[in-house]
């Protein structure tokens, strides 16, 4: 995984729920494709329309608050979401997140540092977000180097699975 991500911003407020992230009348659902074309749909109805992989997304305080529900990291990992920065986040969402290696940053005022459609580069080992747009930096919360390296496995039972390998 390549530790600078480029993308555009899709921007949402405070306390964006995991109903809101994946609507909970969508949890018989079982594959990952299924689930996933139903991301952000509570938040946005429209969100898949504007939506092309890679894109970023970025909230106010609390992205991901709620319920446990894991459904949410997934279907944000299906479509491709390049990272999620917010303020805040809720604490099971970004467990969850990270362990399917879906890149999270927090930085406080994010929310006024970036619009609608803004051009972001963000560098997850430095903690910097370029908001290429108007040419300006904001530093977030860097990853720290185990977490990285779940990413780069592509998530924590890869991480764990090449980590045993390598042991032995």
């Amino acid at each position: 995984m390549n530790n600078i991500i480029k993308g555009k911003a899709h921007t949402f407020g405070k306390n964006i729920d995991t109903d809101q992230i994946y609507p909970g009348r969508y949890l018989e659902l079982v594959k990952s494709e299924d689930i996933a074309l139903h991301a952000m749909e509570g938040a946005d109805s429209e969100f898949l329309e504007n939506y092309s992989k890679g894109n970023i997304l970025v909230a106010d305080k609390n992205f991901g608050c709620g319920s446990s529900r894991e459904h949410a990291a997934i279907t944000l990992k299906t479509i491709g979401v390049g990272a999620v920065i917010s303020e805040s986040f809720g604490r099971i969402f970004y467990r969850n997140s990270i362990n399917l290696g879906l890149p999270l940053m927090v930085c406080k005022g994010i929310s006024k540092f970036v619009s609608e459609g803004d051009k972001l580069e963000i560098d997850l080992e430095k903690g910097i977000i370029k908001n290429i747009t108007n040419n300006e930096t904001i530093k977030g919360e860097k990853l720290p180097e185990f977490v990285l390296k779940m990413m780069e496995a592509g998530g924590i039972k890869k991480y764990y699975i090449n980590k045993n390998n390598t042991e032995k």
